[in-house]
């Protein structure tokens, strides 16, 4: 007697409905739009007509030959890299101390807390703050280095190019690693404690157990982690215009920065806005798929060539003997 099958899928694309719609809407015509644009001649506020241009990619060279959209590039990746390799190094040892079970620490919701609060507080918020803190004569920590001996009189770190990328790198480290340690814990509790166990009979301590356990277990959400960053870090403005405005001498001037200047300031230049952005989405999505690929599980990739080597092998044999 058959049994009639009852099919789910049908809601499951019932409830991907609103979202589908709202990329169309939302984020796919906009990306179009923009791809339009940055082939055009348009310019200007309130300008609607355009017109094409004769060689379709010219923005896109004269962006990609433009001095200051390379060295906005370039300041980019110097902020992200000074940001993210503390900001994972710290998420790992507040991941490996929380997640402990023979330390047990006490208190860990509130530590989580207020360990993530930053992340919850508006880029402006931190922008206002940090700019206070490191304002010029007078301010908090021009106060304390004129106390403490260190500096004779006010010193200027917003002027200084070093000084203020490597403080928004520390700002951007400050508001993320938080985010990145309740990622990774939830990576580690994902993980079977039996394997843990195992480790444990086998005499492993605890640097052992989480550097030959944990870590390869947790490949996948560190490769989570990293590309959200990447992404995160390409598109970096909030901190970066607010804290600075790209300066001293456009020494903290990011990418997104770069094309918010080129389509809201001077000539509103919207054809070579979109093109940098353009580029940066092309950029983007070179770097993802690098990484998606060097940080891919190897055996599993040679163990799914292996099955469908003898997949094939059988169907050649079943062919042969028929």
């Amino acid at each position: 007697m058959r049994h009639k099958s009852v099919s789910y899928a049908k809601y499951g694309y019932i409830f991907l409905v609103p979202f589908v719609a709202a990329f169309l809407f939302f984020s796919l015509y906009p990306i179009i739009y923009t791809l339009v644009i940055s082939m055009s001649d348009l310019k200007g506020v309130g300008t609607a007509s355009f017109s094409i241009l004769a060689n379709p990619f010219q923005n896109f060279i004269n962006i990609a030959k433009n001095e200051l959209f390379q060295k906005s590039l370039a300041t980019t990746g110097i902020i992200w890299i000074l940001n993210f390799i503390p900001q994972m190094a710290l998420a790992l040892l507040l991941t490996a101390w929380f997640t402990n079970e023979r330390l047990r620490v006490r208190g860990q919701g509130a530590f989580k807390v207020l360990l993530y609060m930053p992340n919850i507080i508006t880029s402006g918020t931190i922008a206002v703050l940090f700019y206070s803190l490191f304002s010029y004569p007078i301010g908090p920590v021009n106060s304390l280095v004129t106390m403490l001996g260190l500096t004779d009189r006010p010193y200027e770190f917003l002027r200084d190019a070093s000084v203020a990328r490597g403080l928004i790198a520390f700002i951007q480290f400050w508001m993320w690693y938080g985010n990145t340690m309740i990622v990774l814990i939830a990576g580690v509790l994902g993980i079977s404690p039996a394997i843990f166990d195992a480790a444990a009979i086998d005499g492993a301590n605890s640097l052992k157990t989480f550097l030959y356990v944990t870590l390869p277990s947790l490949r996948q959400i560190m490769l989570y982690t990293l590309i959200t960053s990447l992404i995160g870090g390409l598109q970096m403005f909030d901190i970066p215009k607010l804290f600075t405005n790209g300066g001293p001498d456009n020494a903290t001037q990011t990418a997104s920065v770069y094309i918010f200047n080129q389509a809201f300031t001077g000539s509103y230049q919207y054809n070579r806005a979109a093109a940098a952005s353009m580029l940066m989405f092309v950029i983007t999505a070179i770097f993802s798929g690098a990484l998606f690929y060097l940080m891919r599980d190897k055996d599993a990739q040679k163990a799914k060539k292996q099955r469908k080597l003898l997949e094939k092998a059988a169907a050649l044999n079943g062919g042969a003997q028929a």
